[in-house]
């Protein structure tokens, strides 16, 4: 019976070979993903990482504005009598959420369930001029008391 030894120089090589190995897995450890907030509309669903998140930490005051301006990259198709399902991480359900549309706070009061269903009707007329429209920017916003700590931007599109 043969048995194989490794030379100083396949040694060395495996050596390097398992710290370059270990070194990755530390590294993408380190990039960790935010939580998701969904949409759900009938059985269509879209979802996305937040926009603007500090892990979990409060959104300095100067950052707020241009992420609540930034255009949402998801979008979904909705009729006017479709109702809305929107659906959080447990993560952001405990310190609390909120639905901006437009860029503007739609409700004062943080929502503490992961899930939420309202009237599609809701979001297709400008808070600002009362007129319909047909397209709307909705965003999840994760409070901490009066500061933000994350944001989700969908476009909900009428039907």
């Amino acid at each position: 019976m043969t048995v194989a030894f490794l030379t100083g120089k396949h040694r060395r090589a495996a050596a390097a070979l398992g710290a370059v190995s270990a070194g990755l897995l530390v590294l993408s450890a380190c990039d960790k993903p935010t939580p998701l907030a969904t949409v759900t509309v009938g059985t269509t669903s879209v979802h996305t990482e937040a926009a603007c998140y500090n892990d979990g930490a409060a959104i300095r005051e100067s950052l707020i504005q241009g992420c609540l301006n930034e255009k949402a990259e998801k979008s979904i198709t909705v009729a006017a009598d479709d109702k809305v399902r929107f659906g959080v991480d447990p993560e952001i359900a405990e310190n609390g959420w909120t639905i901006f549309i437009g860029g503007q706070r739609a409700e004062q009061e943080p929502y503490h369930k992961t899930y939420r269903t309202i009237p599609a009707s809701a979001f297709f007329t400008s808070p600002t001029t009362g007129e319909p429209s047909s397209s709307a920017q909705v965003s999840v916003v994760e409070t901490t008391g009066k500061k933000l700590t994350g944001i989700w931007h969908f476009k909900l599109l009428k039907d």
